[in-house]
């Protein structure tokens, strides 16, 4: 879904001593979570130890772009506690002056791989600064045609994420969202961090718990309680937003629900994250069929695939996005998943895209002595 897509569619008006929950017995122990100091360690940020996993999933739930499960070995790296927020991504702008895509007009050349071949230039008036938008609808939809709850609004972007009038005021430590593959990157490069490959996130995100459905065990609602920001359809009908359905659905603040094993926040559910690899629909099949070892430190595809989105060329450039968002829900987007995946244009900034990152920093003091 993308800013390419809307030319072609229908015109439409946590504390770092905070214990992980499980879901109960028959689990395995939760790792200790090693939290980053800010003077020895990186502050801000959970030290992931390196380790073998099987990646993906072959559960009931899983799509086919998550399937097989194949084994996967990563090295150990650090990892930001919570997605990038508000608050962050505003001091980054402020010393560097950087301008989001959503500020700027859309570049034809980035818009044309999305579109059919020969699909002419729209007029200039079109190709204008904004962003996707989730405007949900005012009563139940038949769940086929996202067009009906997602619009591109003209102004939107990171400090107005639903348009102009909209803000982040208040919402410093929400997921900033409205930002793109590449303003991603270009935070990284400011803060001398990296985005993750799609191994090092699932990896991560799984938090010690081999396979588990997800990131904090098997059962969705553990006690009752809602372990992470997703569209819960038993109290409210997808992708409804009037007020009587309870108003317009959004990010939560960071750090709301428990961690995972790792102490990582939020790692499924309130926003998508950007990560490092090309998105292949078919990539998993690859990558199992290639060996029976554990694969090494996978950086990804060397192109997209995806034959999911009509309209939208299956070689059309395309990073993958993890983790699920606020509208994932039972009845339409499972996501909120560890080994969910999605590819998205990297030029297309979203109302529930956000991001994390990593560092290639020393481990903990003792660490390795400890591992001996």
């Amino acid at each position: 879904m993308a800013f390419g897509a809307a030319l072609a569619a229908p015109a439409m008006a946590v504390s770092a001593g905070t214990a992980p929950v499980g879901s109960g017995a028959g689990e395995p122990a939760a790792p200790q979570a090693i939290i980053g100091d800010g003077v020895a360690t990186p502050a801000g940020m959970a030290w992931i130890p390196p380790g073998d996993f099987l990646m993906g999933s072959d559960s009931r739930l899983a799509q086919a772009n998550e399937k097989p499960t194949h084994p996967v070995r990563v090295k150990g790296f650090w990892m930001d506690l919570t997605h990038v927020t508000n608050d962050q991504f505003a001091e980054f702008v402020r010393q560097t002056g950087y301008v989001t895509t959503a500020e700027r007009r859309p570049e034809w050349e980035t818009v044309r791989v999305q579109l059919p071949p020969g699909t002419p230039k729209p007029p200039d008036d079109v190709l204008v600064p904004g962003a996707m938008v989730f405007v949900g609808t005012s009563g139940p939809v038949r769940l086929t045609d996202y067009w009906e709850w997602w619009r591109y609004v003209p102004g939107a972007n990171w400090r107005q994420p639903q348009g102009p009038g909209s803000s982040i005021e208040g919402k410093g430590d929400h997921p900033v969202v409205q930002v793109s593959y590449a303003d991603a990157i270009a935070y990284a490069r400011w803060a001398g961090k990296r985005l993750p490959t799609e191994a090092e996130w699932e990896y991560a995100a799984r938090g010690g718990l081999e396979q588990a459905t997800y990131v904090w065990g098997d059962e969705l609602a553990p006690g009752g309680s809602q372990m992470a920001n997703y569209w819960d359809v038993r109290q409210r009908t997808f992708p409804v937003v009037s007020p009587e359905a309870g108003g317009a659905a959004g990010t939560q603040a960071a750090g709301t629900f428990p961690p995972n094993g790792y102490g990582l926040f939020d790692m499924t559910g309130n926003a998508w994250q950007w990560v490092s690899d090309w998105y292949r629909a078919d990539y998993f099949s690859m990558q199992a069929s290639a060996t029976q070892r554990p694969i090494v430190d996978p950086q990804g595809p060397n192109d997209s695939y995806d034959p999911s989105e009509p309209g939208v060329p299956v070689h059309a450039p395309k990073r993958v996005i993890r983790g699920g968002s606020f509208l994932c829900n039972e009845n339409y987007c499972l996501s909120y998943r560890p080994s969910a995946r999605r590819g998205s244009d990297p030029y297309s900034p979203m109302s529930h895209v956000g991001f994390r990152l990593v560092k290639d920093a020393p481990p903990p003091a003792g660490f390795m002595a400890a591992a001996r």
